[in-house]
């Protein structure tokens, strides 16, 4: 039997399913967790040994670790403590400013380091220390895009990045360019089919056989371009054509043009290179060659899936287009699909950091002036999201808002869990949630709603997840990047932000991810940067040490 779509809402739980429920009950932080955990241990050992002292220190150790990891609005105090930290060292070493990398400069620095070095003296000392830091400055690649480089890059072919970011596992990604899923007024009905269709195309690439891990989608809102109707105009323009006609389609551009916000939405798609990739990747061929090839089937079969998930026309990027995408994001001056002077290894523009912000000292290429942009990103994590049933067409205030005139990219990373994973997840919320509940109806406690609403969401997981469903799971953050001119605008746009994401998508509190904003700027560029992927269970890594990598007989 076919389910009916024509006047269907899609509607699925959000929040309440990232940090799974702990053993002390509820969503508490890691932090949390290991302080509470120390006490006990202090507790149980040296309370037989010196007595009524060893208990007091313990039950004070537990209430200032609830203080200290309590969460607010502004996060708790170690999560400031730890920024003002982070800080400090990066203001010390130097790695609040970004230069691009150049042979000839990067030889100057070197020079005048070995020469403030050489020298004595406190101020030779200082020297070198200023020296020290102006070397760290001049690097390859900003801070949201170390250890980017490319597998492929050539003009007229995809452009497959290749990310060995330190510490993190390397991967591959591929980005798309598609015209989105509505159009203008569409019915119930075409949404549904929307939402099912992208629903699909994320199940399909979650399989374990798969090779694809996470996926981003980005949009970007800037003001509208109306280069392309001038351009048409000055080819087709009459020339006998009256002065005022001319000058009342002048008019009609600047009118619709003004104050108008437009989208451009992004898919990347990551390839982690694990042993089954590699593997894979030598029946196509040897080395470099066959990673090549075996990423030709993946991009065509990614961008087929991408036109039947019914998002729009898709194209995939050149690596040439990527990088454009990425420096208009630092200078937004800078035209989205301008390519003339772009080079794929040269992603970053002149950049120092506040606390706050990531600034960016560029140059407009249309008219050779220098600008200025100022850009502050925040995380949206699934805990400080309100659960509760949501459409696909919940976080539309913050793409077409009327309240937030500026240009930002907003930017949601999945990483894609098979269902077998899920499944564990979504029972063990809902066996803590329901015991929760029961132990407040056994003390005489009233329960809060809040349980309930997590219950239902839990449950509809687990609903959905039932085998033969054809479900998976998966993991999700969102971030969000603005970008304004100086910085009172900045101060402006960060609280209309909070207010519309607080009033209409019900996000509690947004996490700013101060300290580290240049990095941070990173998870809104189609790159795949944001998601650390999450840790699978012990019986999910035995099955995948039995599975292997393939079998040698076998042709895949």
């Amino acid at each position: 039997m076919m389910t009916d779509l024509r006047n269907r809402t899609v509607i699925r739980y959000l929040g309440g399913e990232s940090g799974h429920r702990s053993f002390f009950g509820g969503t508490h932080s890691r932090a949390r967790i290991i302080f509470l955990a120390c006490s006990l241990v202090f507790g149980m050992v040296f309370t037989p040994l010196i007595g009524w002292p060893a208990l007091a220190a313990a039950a004070v150790s537990c209430g200032v670790t609830f203080l200290v990891t309590a969460k607010t609005h502004r996060g708790s105090i170690v999560d400031r403590r730890r920024k003002r930290a982070r800080w400090k060292k990066r203001s010390h070493d130097g790695t609040t400013r970004f230069v691009p990398y150049e042979v000839g400069a990067w030889d100057q620095l070197q020079q005048a380091l070995a020469e403030a070095r050489a020298a004595t003296g406190a101020a030779a000392r200082a020297a070198a220390a200023e020296a020290g830091r102006a070397v760290v400055a001049m690097r390859a690649n900003p801070d949201g895009s170390d250890g980017l480089g490319w597998l492929q890059y050539g003009r007229g072919e995809p452009g497959i990045a290749w990310h060995a970011p330190v510490g993190e596992q390397s991967y591959l990604s591929v980005t798309f360019t598609v015209s989105g899923q509505l159009r203008g007024i569409e019915s119930a009905s075409v949404m549904a089919r929307a939402a099912h269709g992208w629903g699909a195309f994320l199940a399909a690439r979650a399989v374990p056989s798969v090779l694809v891990q996470d996926v981003q989608i980005t949009t970007r809102v800037l003001p509208a371009d109306t280069a392309l109707q001038e351009f048409w105009v000055l080819n087709n323009l009459d020339p006998a054509a009256p002065v005022d006609a001319v000058a009342s389609y002048e008019e009609v551009l600047r009118l619709t043009g003004n104050d108008a916000m437009v989208q451009r939405h992004f898919v990347t798609v990551n390839w982690p290179l694990t042993p089954a990739f590699i593997d894979a990747a030598r029946k196509y061929g040897d080395g470099r060659d066959g990673w090549r090839a075996l990423m030709r089937q993946e991009i065509a079969s990614t961008q087929r899936g991408l036109a039947e998930s019914k998002i729009g026309r898709v194209e995939v990027l050149t690596a040439r287009q990527v990088a454009a995408v990425v420096r208009h994001q630092q200078n937004p001056s800078r035209p989205i699909d301008f390519v003339a002077d772009v080079h794929p290894n040269r992603v970053g523009e002149p950049a120092e950091e506040e606390f706050s912000a990531h600034i960016v000292d560029s140059i407009d290429p249309l008219t050779g002036l220098p600008v200025r942009w100022w850009h502050r990103t925040a995380a949206i994590r699934a805990e400080a999201l309100a659960t509760a049933a949501r459409t696909q067409l919940w976080v539309l205030d913050l793409l077409i808002g009327k309240d937030i005139q500026f240009i930002r990219s907003v930017s949601f990373h999945l990483h894609l869990v098979p269902a077998s994973e899920a499944k564990v997840a979504a029972r063990q919320d809902l066996v803590r949630d329901t015991a929760e509940a029961l132990s407040r109806r056994e003390a005489g406690q009233l329960d809060t709603d809040d349980t309930d609403v997590h219950m239902t969401a839990a449950r509809r997981r687990r609903q959905d997840l039932i085998s033969g469903s054809q479900h998976h799971g998966a993991v999700w953050i969102g971030f969000v990047t603005i970008s304004v001119r100086s910085r009172e605008e900045l101060a402006r746009a960060s609280r209309q932000l909070e207010e519309t994401c607080s009033t209409g998508l019900g996000i509690e509190s947004l996490d700013w991810l101060d300290s580290y904003q240049a990095a941070a700027s990173g998870t809104t560029w189609p790159m795949g940067r944001g998601l650390a992927a999450s840790t699978p269970s012990f019986s999910a890594r035995v099955y995948s040490r039995l599975a292997g990598k393939s079998d040698k007989e076998a042709l895949t």
